[in-house]
């Protein structure tokens, strides 16, 4: 699960993580995803790094139509579906061509969180598109058979890096999801020494960037990939 901080009355924020629902609007539509604190904790809230990975990826303008996509500790499911959203193509007569050109999206978390996130994908995506985004059981480190190596042309993850203990799970679950053309993408704040430690570590397997930092937000976007180049997208 997307792992993070949380203390009891905190004010406004934590009127938002406690509320039941929460709305967004992205790829011209809008997400109302339903929200669960008492039941799941941090699985079942949206955290600002998922809110700050998704507007990237809409204000960049990142092609992911017929790319292959996996979400990590997806947790009330908002960046899977945006991006399932964003990877549609619109032709010229204004027709999605849905069956061959939209991303094919893999949204993963622990088998507790799943009923939860299948729910929100099922009610924020139209009929058409709910083929193409597949929610999936993943505990890092134990459930890579289910997967095949290399398989991912994008891995998202928002606010996933919290949890010492979970690192080399983590790091073993990029390794086997990547290939050579794979492209990592992690939102997070940087919290804790902890936080920085884990960044060093994925330095030592891949190439790490930092591609965006939201100053209101205080959310980073690190991009990696195995090789030493740091290709466009």
């Amino acid at each position: 699960m997307a792992l993070v901080p949380y203390e009891e009355g905190g004010g406004w924020a934590a009127r938002q993580l406690h509320s039941p629902s929460a709305t967004f609007h992205f790829a011209s539509r809008t997400i109302r995803l339903q929200q669960d604190w008492r039941r799941l904790g941090v699985a079942a809230v949206v955290w600002d790094a998922a809110v700050v990975l998704c507007a990237y990826l809409e204000m960049e303008g990142i092609d992911l139509r017929d790319r292959s996509v996996i979400e990590l500790g997806a947790g009330t499911g908002l960046l899977g579906i945006v991006v399932t959203l964003l990877g549609t193509e619109e032709p010229a007569g204004g027709r999605a061509w849905y069956s061959t050109c939209c991303a094919r999206v893999t949204i993963t978390d622990r088998a507790a969180a799943l009923e939860f996130l299948e729910s929100n994908v099922q009610a924020n995506l139209p009929p058409e598109l709910r083929p193409r985004a597949v929610v999936k059981e993943l505990t890092w480190g134990k459930d890579l058979d289910n997967f095949p190596p290399g398989a991912f042309d994008f891995i998202l993850g928002a606010d996933i890096v919290y949890l010492e203990e979970t690192f080399a799970e983590l790091l073993q679950t990029l390794e086997h999801l990547c290939s050579e053309r794979t492209v990592i993408l992690l939102s997070c704040r940087i919290r804790y020494e902890r936080d920085l430690k884990f960044l060093r570590m994925l330095r030592e397997r891949f190439s790490v960037s930092e591609v965006h930092y939201e100053a209101s937000k205080d959310v980073h976007i690190y991009k990696a990939q195995r090789d030493s180049r740091k290709d466009d997208f």
